[in-house]
């Protein structure tokens, strides 16, 4: 098995900033020194081409994210201030989700140590999103017919509004959000299945959630699922709200992975949102996923 990432995530925020960018390179140490990966196993995310990348995105805001004409405005909305390295960062995290997405029809199962930026539209970013990564693996696949059907499954805590603007409308793919109504973003795009659950909801609302959604997915008969597994659901998390435990979590990643292995269905993960104070309370959630993937493939 295949999984991706980089040293460009680990990005240098201003003092206070709210956004735990270490988590990425953390993730990577504490899944090689638990053995839950080798470092063979681990790859450097290729650069996306920008051609891909307007596969999901106005040629405008992608010139403007790439000479750093971007707006304040705009760069105030996605939560970071623009650099050339955010831009790099960008392009990497968009190269590895279409890299882990090729891996998975080969392999059954790929990744990659970040990803899961579903808040970016079109024409802007937003919530720490600067290109939607599993919109550009899905157009990408699309177009070059090496799937006609897919699926994102979207378990982040926050309903996945760019995937459902830019990926909902077409007829090829299924997209399902299962997160907490009243969270971030407020103006919400619905997607083909869209699963509110309420403030506090816990472990056994989730696994309901998710046992109806994927029968729907299911049924989709998607030839790939793009499975953003965010762990900012967890009870520690900061921005969450959904007071799900870390066995909760484990049994949503195994009831995901159980899917797609026994339906034959390739599934490529990112590892989404998670904002603990201590970060090292969300890494240890994204670990578990790894082993958890460990478990069912087999790897």
């Amino acid at each position: 098995m295949r999984f991706f990432t980089s040293s460009l995530f680990d990005y240098q925020l201003p003092e206070g900033h709210r956004f735990p960018a270490r988590k990425y390179g953390m993730l990577r140490r504490q899944l090689l020194n638990d053995a839950v990966l080798s470092a063979a196993q681990i790859l450097v995310s290729p650069l996306a081409d920008w051609a891909d990348i307007r596969r999901a995105h106005t040629n405008a805001y992608v010139d403007a994210i790439l000479d750093g004409s971007v707006g304040s405005e705009a760069m105030r909305r996605i939560g970071f201030p623009w650099s050339p390295h955010l831009a790099e960062r960008a392009r990497a995290n968009i190269g590895g989700s279409i890299a882990a997405a090729r891996a998975a029809l080969e392999d059954g199962l790929s990744g990659q140590l970040a990803g899961g930026t579903h808040h970016a539209h079109a024409s802007f970013g937003s919530g720490f999103c600067v290109f939607n990564d599993h919109a550009v693996a899905a157009l990408t696949l699309l177009d070059e017919s090496a799937v006609e059907r897919l699926a994102i499954v979207d378990l982040d805590v926050h309903q996945g509004d760019g995937n459902a603007a830019i990926i909902g409308p077409d007829p090829r793919a299924f997209v399902l959000s299962i997160h907490c109504e009243k969270n971030f973003p407020f103006r919400k795009v619905p997607s083909d299945l869209d699963i509110g659950l309420a403030e506090g909801a816990g472990d056994g609302a989730l696994l309901e959630a998710l046992e109806q959604g994927l029968a729907e997915v299911g049924a989709f008969r998607p030839e790939i699922v793009l499975y953003q597994a965010g762990v900012d659901p967890l009870s520690h998390d900061r921005l969450g709200r959904l007071n799900v435990s870390y066995e909760g979590l484990m049994a949503r990643d195994r009831t995901v992975f159980r899917f797609c292995r026994d339906a034959g269905i390739p599934l490529a993960m990112a590892i989404g949102g998670g904002y603990a104070d201590p970060i090292e309370l969300s890494v240890a959630a994204y670990a578990n996923t790894y082993r958890v993937a460990k478990e069912i493939y087999r790897f």
